[in-house]
């Protein structure tokens, strides 16, 4: 797994913002917008294309995307679909995600999914997933979970070993079978410190990485307010790590 992206909404640095995280100098302290990229020698998965897509997928080898997962709606993970289309040119792609995500993006990009596209248009192929069925895109399956970004459900995906869930305040008990097992979590906190109404706070995914049982922890979707990257690392507990973009770990 690659990560294309660990920040927030906002990316960070943070627009007009001047503190120490803004202005650092350490690559480890830039983020842009929450992606990932899974590949085994033979698929390519894509998790997430926000706005900042193209920037995060010039550096890597231009290679046929076997399946682009999206988690929920919201423009920081969506917002860079139309840049997915390059890739049709070495094949259809297939596009996964829960029920109502499908319906917002033929919605907001009607000219990406219309039933009938105008001429020369690359083809991206929508499918709506049911929670906890089993798919698979390449040699890789895919499991998606339902998470709750405040009130509203997303997904969340398990491979194998490893979960991969960003934007999640809640979760319920019943989906923690789902996880059983899941050796590499990587999952969204935003900051230290006061509660977001549809966010977890570090605090709050490190305890969720205990519930589960796993054994090191990638964290995600972080704001500039996590505070410089070596010093924040410090303040983990053992097996948990702030993720950072261009980050590869084999899983």
């Amino acid at each position: 797994m690659t990560f294309l992206g660990t920040g927030t909404s906002n990316g960070v640095p943070v627009l007009g913002c001047t503190c120490e995280v803004c202005k650092s100098s350490d690559p480890h302290d830039s983020r842009l917008r929450t992606s990932a990229l899974l590949e085994t020698v033979h698929t390519r998965i894509i998790i997430d294309c926000g706005p900042d897509f193209r920037q995060q997928m010039l550096p890597q080898p231009f290679r046929k995307i076997d399946g682009l997962l999206i988690t929920h709606i919201h423009y920081d993970h969506v917002g860079g679909i139309d840049d997915v289309r390059p890739y049709c040119r070495l094949g259809d792609i297939d596009v996964y995600a829960n029920a109502d995500t499908c319906g917002g993006l033929r919605h907001n990009f009607p000219y990406c999914f219309a039933e009938h596209l105008y001429p020369g248009v690359p083809k991206l192929n929508l499918h709506a997933l049911p929670p906890h069925s089993h798919i698979r895109i390449g040699d890789i399956e895919v499991v998606p979970v339902n998470v709750m970004h405040g009130r509203l459900p997303i997904f969340g995906y398990r491979f194998g070993k490893l979960a991969y869930i960003t934007d999640m305040k809640t979760m319920d008990d019943a989906e923690l079978p789902y996880l059983e097992g899941v050796e590499t979590l990587v999952v969204n906190a935003l900051r230290w410190e006061r509660p977001h109404h549809s966010h977890q706070l570090i605090p709050e995914a490190v305890e969720f990485s205990r519930r589960i049982g796993a054994r090191r922890t990638y964290l995600t979707h972080l704001t500039h307010q996590v505070g410089l990257h070596e010093e924040a690392q410090r303040r983990l507990p053992d097996g948990v790590f702030l993720a950072y973009d261009g980050l590869r770990i084999k899983v």
